[in-house]
């Protein structure tokens, strides 16, 4: 799959929010606390106010999107047509070029996530009740940093802003 990766536009929101809504009704442990206009908000804030990476297709469609905060990805999601072409491992890399560290929460039953980041070099740290997400489902802390990727015994190192 041929992709660009590019700063996420305004007019992006509503696709960054399908592709969320989409994962949602899709994923059958994920309880929908909010409606898909609060997803379209929530589209346009991410783009708004953290660095939103698109990856978009070459007939224009956007495959998939990350959100990050300094070194704190805060979405990483991907369209159900584009999952297992590279999609993810695109943005994240794009990620890694720009960080020494980065760090993300993903769901405890999102194993296919989990291993996903495992496999991209981050490591389980911290779990959660699910006392500190909306969705009150437990989480996970990942974290990455160039040093850890190097060398395993430095994985543990707590990050800082």
């Amino acid at each position: 799959m041929t992709l660009r990766l590019r700063h996420a536009r305004a007019r992006e929101a509503p696709h960054i929010a399908a592709i969320l809504s989409s994962w949602i009704d899709e994923t059958r442990w994920m309880p929908r606390i909010h409606s898909r206009a609060e997803d379209r908000a929530f589209g346009a804030f991410l783009i708004e106010n953290s660095r939103v990476t698109v990856a978009v297709t070459r007939w224009g469609g956007v495959a998939g999107f990350l959100a990050r905060r300094d070194f704190e990805i805060e979405a990483l999601y991907i369209a159900r047509r584009c999952r297992g072409c590279g999609v993810g491992r695109a943005l994240i890399g794009r990620a890694k070029a720009d960080r020494r560290q980065l760090a993300l929460w993903t769901f405890q039953a999102n194993e296919p996530a989990r291993k996903f980041y495992r496999m991209l070099g981050f490591v389980e740290g911290v779990h959660s009740d699910g006392r500190g997400n909306d969705a009150g489902l437990p989480d996970v802390r990942m974290t990455w940093s160039r040093v850890a990727a190097a060398s395993p015994a430095a994985a543990s190192m707590e990050f800082s802003q």
